[in-house]
């Protein structure tokens, strides 16, 4: 891999020999940033994502980050164009080369209904609720989770095909807990990786012997569903509050009522929020409830005179 950088007078990078273009800052996080720049071999967009590296974990999390975006080949995951780690000053920083999606994330989309006063139809949900689950099956087939999904996580293109992003939480699906040392490390690593509001309940006090497996993803699948149905997450007020999401996820979920959505929709949104994880559905039954729900009501059934 070419891991050289070239900062010229144009403000060009280069990454694995081609060169691009600064033009913008987009966003800043915590541990990163992300710019936009220009391949000047294609005239393309693309997001740079810049992971700082503040010693060599955090250099082995970035490394992993980019093997993860390599085993996938999907529509509704993210793709990688290309990488590099640059030292700087002393520092680390790695740098991810992203599609740039213009229309930007699933939040943004709610919270420009929200800011209307509309909802989104039930069409659209099931559309890119389906797309999400298409994405997540092939991170669970191969034996991943994500941990994270939630509505900032999840990019829309312009066809509103959903696009599965920020894989740096990823890990092996299914994790076996030895003892309470154990326990206690993976409950301190999902304070610090898993969202609070779209945090499986499991992952808030792990048991002592337990196994830890992709249905974490399930319920985090739930809440955005939910999100996108109340254009807000299920424990996002709790959290505003300040009450404790660990004890409000004990409890199944509750629908507002009225209910614009169909009783199919809001049968599948409580199948999915399930607390005990072990009566938690994957990601196939899901998948195969969203096509049942897809299908058009046949005309002899929707006439049919009792």
């Amino acid at each position: 891999m070419g891991q050289h950088l070239c900062i010229c007078a144009r403000n060009t990078i280069t990454i694995e020999d081609k060169r691009y273009f600064f033009i913008q800052k987009l966003e800043e996080g915590g541990f990163s940033y992300v710019d936009l720049v220009e391949g000047v071999h294609d005239g393309r967009f693309y997001a740079l994502k810049r992971i700082l590296c503040h010693d060599r974990e955090g250099r082995q999390e970035a490394q992993t980050e980019v093997e993860m975006h390599r085993l996938f080949n999907h529509p509704n995951v993210l793709s990688l164009a290309g990488h590099t780690f640059v030292d700087r000053g002393g520092k680390s920083e790695a740098w991810l080369l992203l599609p740039y999606i213009r229309k930007g994330s699933l939040w943004s989309v709610l919270e420009k209904l929200r800011d209307k006063g509309a909802s989104m139809p039930e069409g659209q949900i099931l559309h890119i609720f389906q797309g999400m689950c298409a994405g997540l099956k092939t991170l669970h087939d191969k034996g991943y989770a994500h941990r994270d999904i939630k509505p900032t996580n999840i990019l829309l293109d312009e066809d509103e095909t959903p696009i599965l992003m920020d894989l740096g939480s990823m890990n092996k699906a299914r994790i076996e807990v030895r003892g309470s040392r154990e326990a206690m490390t993976i409950q301190d690593w999902a304070s610090q990786r898993c969202t609070i509001s779209y945090r499986a309940p499991e992952l808030f006090n792990v048991e002592s012997y337990c196994i830890i497996d992709e249905r974490t993803d399930i319920w985090s699948l739930g809440c955005v569903l939910y999100s996108m149905m109340m254009l807000e997450g299920p424990y996002d007020l709790v959290f505003q509050k300040g009450d404790s999401v660990a004890l409000a996820v004990q409890n199944p979920i509750v629908i507002p009522q009225p209910c614009k959505y169909s009783q199919g929709l809001q049968t599948l949104l409580s199948s999915i929020m399930v607390p005990n994880p072990q009566e938690r559905p994957d990601i196939n039954w899901v998948l195969e409830q969203i096509q049942n729900l897809n299908k058009p009501e046949r005309p002899d059934e929707a006439t049919a005179v009792v």
